[in-house]
């Protein structure tokens, strides 16, 4: 299958240019409109501030593309309704019925593959819900993470899941769980989470040497690299979790389950905090969207 590239992704591939792939389900399912684009519009240029080329990646029409123009992303923005959630069982239906798609963390890793894009920025990867033990609700990011091999820097897992069963559930499928400059796992809108994570390091060149060994030991698979929100963005920890568990009662209460609850946990937080959460998000998705520039010009 052809991947539409923009002109400046096949400029950067042709040259061996460092380049960054991006998601688009927080454009569609992550914020609001106009922040949804405003947000995707400053990663992509946070990227590019730091020496790499952004490549947002969505199927427009069934046609997979890795470097959505400014205007393609503010028609996503506009019209969200249009973009189903995307993971990898919806892939070949969007294709064969020339749909719309917005990438979940699972299949912008598969289409940055598809494209030789190997360093990939979002927010927070999905996880294992709380109460999987009886929903069997597990995201398709985290076995899409045992099998791709794209590198993904985010704050974290969504703190709205449990952590401890997501860690574990990348550790059986032995992903690489790297702490940037940290020991201990971030869980999305804080630093902390009690949890360690398995190796930490401190240095982009540092983590762009870990990619090119397992690389080069031909070992398959993605790694997890967590990079803390920035101190001065993080949230208070009683009253995030609070908002979290109430947001989880309302959604339990509501029946919301599947491909629903994500969007709906992260509306809610928003209005629970006062909008705290969402400027949060804004500013580690940034935060990511710098770090994953820099392991990819030293990759």
């Amino acid at each position: 299958m052809k991947i539409a590239l923009s002109k400046p992704v096949n400029r950067a591939r042709a040259y061996g240019q460092p380049i960054v792939a991006l998601e688009s389900t927080i454009i569609t399912h992550g914020m609001p409109f106009p922040k949804n684009v405003e947000t995707a519009l400053k990663v992509k240029q946070m990227v590019r501030d730091h020496g790499a080329t952004p490549a947002t990646i969505a199927i427009i029409n069934g046609q997979l593309k890795a470097g959505l123009t400014d205007e393609e992303i503010t028609f996503m923005g506009k019209n969200a309704k249009q973009f189903v959630k995307t993971s990898r069982r919806d892939i070949p239906y969007l294709v064969a019925k020339k749909k719309n798609g917005a990438t979940t963390v699972a299949a912008t890793m598969i289409i940055a593959a598809m494209a030789g894009i190997k360093v990939f920025a979002t927010g927070g990867i999905g996880g294992v819900h709380r109460g999987a033990a009886q929903s069997m609700d597990i995201s398709a990011d985290l076995q899409e993470l045992a099998q791709t091999n794209v590198a993904v820097v985010c704050a974290g897992a969504k703190s709205i899941l449990d952590l401890a069963l997501t860690k574990e559930y990348l550790e059986t499928q032995g992903v690489p769980l790297i702490g940037y400059g940290t020991d201990e796992l971030p869980a999305f809108y804080t630093r902390k989470s009690g949890l360690s994570v398995d190796y930490r390091l401190d240095t982009p060149k540092e983590l762009a040497n870990f990619l090119k060994t397992k690389l080069e030991l031909g070992l398959k698979g993605g790694v997890v690299i967590a990079n803390p929100i920035p101190e001065s963005y993080e949230m208070e920890y009683a009253p995030i979790n609070q908002a979290i568990e109430a947001a989880l009662k309302e959604a339990e209460d509501q029946n919301v389950k599947g491909k629903a609850i994500t969007p709906f946990l992260l509306s809610r937080i928003e209005q629970l905090t006062g909008g705290q959460s969402l400027q949060a998000n804004i500013q580690l998705v940034l935060n990511n969207a710098r770090l994953a520039a820099a392991i990819a010009r030293e990759f």
